[in-house]
């Protein structure tokens, strides 16, 4: 197997509501991420960086400071709750003001929600990331009824199901960030 440099990864939390399940998901994948072979996790809590909830006016310094760190990542894995049949406008406003650090490279997505399991809101941000020329993973994460998913200490009660998905997933995202990379750095991607 060739060696290759190791990956930035970049997971952003993108519900910034108070009382949120996303960081109990949230750390749950972040544990599993760091323990990927070929991956340094970076993670960017939306609620950190006192994200509106909606695209107006300026962005807060704190978003525009992530600017750097999301141009650095070689990937990104969105961990996403689905609020009426899609993803929260926090999320949609973080990723509408950084354009171009998307580009060329691979995004995976970690969701949960009542019965679909966020499933919708992942469908839309996919439509969102292939206009930004990013290239979204085929397999996903996902949480029906989440909040019945995890134990007391923020462990998945069926382990072995969602760490075999967390790993499949994260997986494609190495092998497309690899090659992504690759390409980026023998031609500069131009949108």
């Amino acid at each position: 197997m060739k060696e290759h440099a190791l990956l930035n990864l970049v997971v952003i939390v993108g519900s910034v509501r108070e009382g949120r399940f996303a960081p109990t998901v949230a750390d749950w994948f972040t544990g599993l991420a760091r323990s990927h072979a070929d991956m340094s996790v970076d993670l960017v809590d939306l609620a950190d960086a006192a994200t509106p909830h909606v695209l107006s006016g300026r962005p807060t310094p704190e978003v525009t400071a992530m600017a750097a760190r999301l141009e650095r990542a070689d990937a990104f894995v969105v961990v996403t709750p689905e609020y009426n049949h899609s993803y929260p406008a926090s999320l949609k406003a973080f990723i509408d003001w950084h354009y171009t650090p998307w580009q060329a490279k691979p995004v995976g997505f970690v969701s949960y929600g009542g019965v679909s399991g966020g499933l919708r809101a992942v469908e839309h941000l996919r439509q969102v990331f292939a206009e930004l020329h990013a290239v979204t993973v085929r397999d996903s994460v996902s949480f029906s009824t989440a909040w019945e998913q995890f134990d007391a200490d923020g462990r998945p009660r069926e382990a072995t199901a969602a760490n075999g998905a967390a790993k499949k997933m994260l997986d494609q995202l190495s092998w497309w960030a690899h090659a992504l990379r690759q390409a980026r750095t023998n031609t500069p991607y131009a949108a």
